[in-house]
């Protein structure tokens, strides 16, 4: 096994570095990979001065909006459940919409990382039935409907969009609680698990990433460990929902002003309803100019015969409901199998308009209450001295701590000892659904309570 590289600093390293030139930096060195076949595998190390002082774990969630997550499973149609998962995508890459992107710390094995989110429980009823026609006879939504009204807008008159969580929420909230640990090493794995026993509600997967840098932008797809997010409804008979993520391209490499496109296909089925959602991501339109499309349609399908791959393919006879918009702002959905386009305003819903909304805050552990290995102690060094742009200082405590990473590699490899997680059973499994192990059970449910201790446990 390679030793780590000597802990050598430049004398101008602590000397902030602009935008243009950190850019020209990332690129001088993601060059030397032209051509690897992903560079996810390959880990290579990058100057802390292009480093986000954000643990990997930390920052790779997807509860973004926890009320739209808290809110999945609430109807009785599952028409209206797949909306409101539907919904809790569109939300799940905040971060990307509002922030810039940007590259974490790489996770060791073993490392950890645990939150709450507090979720008002505020999410507007999804109710295809009233918009559907239900009426008081005078051609009006009767009240049954939860659906607001947004007179001022031209793009639809109705939303069930979520609010912004506010970060000291007054009405009812619901406790998310978020466990995660790097799983693998070589490849780069980590499990996921996402709780809300109030709700019923648990979401689980792996999170791997394959990326290739073509020469002008990086190609980011899910790993072959990576199946997606699993949202399971535990009091509808445990109705599971797949949605698999699409690839995405990190452009901008050349002008100076990185940002995420998507040009791919996303996939959220549940066989207990029988129910498919197909969402095509266009990325570029007339000229070359990102557009940020989404076109989605929600269709009857057969679990034992899953054939229908691409939208155009699907029959209008079978289609229950078509999505369109742009999946950085806003997205509408309309009933029955036509064109989003072909429906007069009055009959477009809004499922979400991400343009209020911003990523919601965390409840940490405090720090005398974490472990050595999790995320938030185990970088804590690092991350101190990349804020306080002691960039050679951040530099040869993160060479330290990775070094300390392969001497234990080197020692397990020495006693022929295999690594196991200490939260999730298994490392990696075919089915992309990670179990938790007794002492992450523990851990989350300290966490529901508000109890970070993990005395007893670890």
């Amino acid at each position: 096994m390679a030793s780590a590289p000597p802990q050598t600093t430049h004398a101008n390293e602590d000397v902030p570095q602009t935008e243009g030139s950190k850019l020209k930096t990332f690129i001088s060195i993601l060059r030397k990979f032209i051509g690897v076949a992903d560079l996810a595998s390959v880990r290579f190390s990058l100057p802390s001065q292009l480093l986000e002082p954000t643990p990997n774990l930390e920052y790779w969630n997807y509860v973004d909006n926890p009320s739209a997550f808290a809110a999945i499973g609430t109807s009785d149609e599952p028409l209206d459940r797949m909306l409101e998962v539907l919904r809790f995508w569109f939300t799940k890459d905040l971060k990307y919409v509002k922030g810039k992107p940007c590259k974490p710390y790489n996770s060791c094995l073993g490392e950890f990382f645990r939150c709450n989110w507090e979720a008002e429980d505020n999410a507007p009823r999804v109710d295809t039935k009233a918009l559907n026609g239900s009426s008081d006879g005078s051609g009006n939504l009767s009240s049954a409907s939860s659906v607001k009204s947004t007179k001022g807008d031209p793009r639809s008159t109705s939303t069930v969009s979520v609010v912004q969580t506010a970060t000291n929420p007054t009405g009812p909230t619901v406790r998310i609680s978020y466990l995660t640990e790097q799983t693998s090493h070589h490849p780069p794995v980590s499990a996921f698990y996402i709780s809300c026993p109030e709700k019923g509600l648990h979401a689980r997967g792996y999170d791997q990433i394959s990326a290739k840098f073509t020469g002008t932008a990086i190609k980011v797809s899910p790993g072959e460990h990576n199946l997606g997010i699993f949202v399971t409804l535990e009091r509808r008979d445990n109705e599971t929902y797949q949605l698999t993520h699409p690839a995405a391209h990190l452009g901008g490499l050349l002008r100076g002003a990185l940002s995420v496109t998507v040009g791919d296909i996303a996939y959220i089925t549940c066989p207990k309803t029988g129910l498919k959602a197909i969402l095509q991501y266009l990325e570029e339109g007339w000229l070359g100019r990102t557009q940020n499309k989404v076109e989605g349609a929600i269709f009857k399908y057969d679990p034992e015969n899953d054939d229908k791959t691409r939208i155009k393919d699907v029959p209008d006879s079978d289609i229950v409901a078509r999505l369109g918009g742009v999946w950085k702002d806003k997205i509408v959905f309309t009933l029955g199998p036509k064109p989003v386009d072909s429906h007069p305003p009055e009959k477009q819903t809004t499922i979400i308009d991400l343009s209020p909304l911003m990523v919601a805050p965390k409840s940490l552990p405090p720090p005398e209450k974490q472990a050595p290995n999790e995320s938030l102690t185990l970088w804590d060094g690092v991350t101190q001295a990349i804020r306080s742009k002691q960039f050679s200082k951040a530099t040869n405590v993160k060479i330290e701590l990775e070094e300390k990473q392969r001497e234990k590699a080197r020692e397990r490899e020495q006693k022929k000892e295999t690594w196991n997680p200490v939260f999730f059973i298994q490392a990696t499994d075919k089915g992309g659904r990670p179990d938790l192990t007794e002492k992450g059970r523990q851990v989350l449910e300290r966490a529901q309570k508000g109890d970070w201790s993990l005395e007893g446990i670890i």
